[in-house]
């Protein structure tokens, strides 16, 4: 029988998921290669934990199709050609864009509207009269994922949401996994989300959708820019 007590057990859930965020903010801020190994003792001597949380986070991040599993071989990065990560985006627009002006269509719940306007307020309070750091990832991450998710499930289509789904099976594509991570860029796309959140409530269905389509475009080009920058600076080293 477990006798640890809650307070330990809810200690240690903790733990395990500050290691995953920042093993996660790591691969996503281009710290190591496409490709590269990802060994056990180097983690734990870098995130000054035991072995145990690095493991369960080499495990969830390969769940979620960030890191690649092989026997014999350990975890590495996975590589995304960019073709593939352009095109999921491409399609991710579109979708996204039908649900911004389905949800505008049918109107929020109320409860719905709560869950926008706290990851709005969130979002101002993160920004609010400093620079980002790479330490605010994890937030700014949480406030995305809200943000999106709410507006699929407010369009009301079991079938956009599925193909949505579908198009995040491209992890870097995923609200989740924000890989440009640039002040002036997640300010911009904060401002698009109330933009975006205006139309919705203003039940405007073709601005909705064409502020949602946009607001992805432009997460796919700062991504472009991010993933070309990563390469250069990775092959530079190798030089």
């Amino acid at each position: 029988m477990d006798q640890r007590s809650p307070v330990h057990a809810t200690h240690l859930t903790t733990r395990s998921q500050s290691v995953i965020e920042s093993l996660r903010s790591a691969v996503l801020s281009g710290e190591f290669a496409p490709g590269e190994r990802l060994h056990e003792v180097p983690l734990t001597q870098r995130l000054t934990v035991s072995r145990t949380p690095v493991r369960a986070a080499l495990q969830a991040l390969a769940s979620e199709g960030l890191l690649d599993y092989a026997p014999n071989r350990g975890y590495t990065v996975r590589q995304f050609p960019l073709s593939e990560v352009i095109g999921a985006y491409e399609v991710r627009s579109v979708l996204e864009g039908l649900a911004a002006r389905l949800a505008a269509e049918r109107g929020l719940t109320e409860a719905d509207r709560v869950v926008l306007e706290k990851s709005l307020q969130d979002g101002d309070n993160l920004l609010s009269g400093r620079a980002l750091s790479q330490q605010d990832r994890p937030s700014y991450s949480a406030i995305n994922v809200s943000f999106h998710e709410t507006i699929h499930a407010a369009a009301g289509s079991r079938i956009l949401g599925q193909m949505i789904q579908l198009c995040l099976q491209v992890p870097i594509s995923s609200p989740r996994n924000v890989v440009a991570f640039e002040d002036r860029d997640v300010r911009r796309r904060h401002d698009d989300h109330h933009r975006i959140f205006e139309a919705i409530v203003g039940r405007e269905p073709w601005r909705a959708e064409m502020l949602m389509r946009d607001h992805v475009g432009s997460v796919k080009a700062s991504l472009i820019r991010s993933l070309s920058s990563t390469i250069d600076v990775h092959l530079t080293s190798q030089r």
